[in-house]
């Protein structure tokens, strides 16, 4: 069964994440999410609008499944991460994610590596990664610096999450919408859509260019990032982070 719902709104593609009850990732997950916007790509780059089914956008990596499936699992994932974030980031056309409600570590990245990202007042945005006890995959944190600016060190070091004005003066969202956030944010991806596609596209790329030189760099970092996350440390502190959340 497919975890990507594509409906098409007039020239607006709406991708909506539909695994479970919060939009866990996982390795299966992030690999029919990459085709999907590569898919799209390769069908001349609509705009597209990312959402979550349910009340929420994504809780982020499926920690149950991370510390079941120990050092084997981890290098499937740290590569399937980077390469749903990287597909979303260097998407050629208008990119808008209707964050409708928690967007927690890899979902808060993959919202950020969207264009424009509108929140519903509510939504819990935050990059958590530290907290869990995991680095960040080289894609993973470029995303969040390009998007955070002067920000980015206070959002990612400390591992909080912010809600409504919080949130846009950290650049973790554009702008708060109260009612009828899907509609919204298909108005903005039809109206940035209106922008002849190879000046879009064009500029996107240019803006982008010294992020991407950076991800494009960053293999030996990311081994790197792949020994700690399969490390018996970590997983043990993944583990009990887990633990703590069920305790609360």
């Amino acid at each position: 069964m497919s975890v990507i719902e594509i409906e098409a709104v007039g020239g607006v593609r709406v991708l909506t994440l539909s695994a479970g009850r919060v939009n866990t990732l996982d390795v299966e997950f992030l690999g029919e999410l990459t085709e999907a916007v590569r898919e799209q790509e390769r069908s001349g780059g609509p705009p597209l609008v990312l959402s979550g089914a349910g009340r929420v956008f994504s809780a982020g990596v499926d920690l149950n499944r991370l510390v079941a499936g120990g050092a084997a699992y981890t290098d499937q994932l740290v590569p399937a991460l980077s390469s749903a974030f990287d597909a979303v980031f260097r998407y050629p056309g208008p990119t808008v994610a209707a964050i409708n409600g928690a967007a927690i570590a890899g979902g808060c990245v993959l919202a950020c590596a969207c264009d424009w990202r509108l929140a519903a007042p509510g939504a819990q945005i935050g990059a958590a990664e530290v907290r869990v006890g995991v680095p960040f995959p080289v894609a993973a944190l470029e995303v969040m610096r390009y998007a955070c600016g002067d920000r980015a060190e206070e959002v990612l070091l400390s591992g909080r999450s912010y809600r409504g004005d919080e949130a846009v003066a950290r650049g973790l969202a554009h702008r708060i919408v109260a009612d009828n956030l899907l509609d919204a944010a298909v108005a903005e991806a039809s109206d940035l859509g209106e922008i002849p596609a190879a000046a879009y596209s064009h500029t996107k790329a240019q803006l982008r260019a010294p992020t991407l030189a950076r991800i494009d760099a960053g293999t030996d970092i990311d081994r790197e990032v792949r020994r700690v996350w399969a490390s018996d440390q970590t997983q043990q502190g993944v583990a009990a982070y887990v633990e703590r959340l069920k305790n609360r």
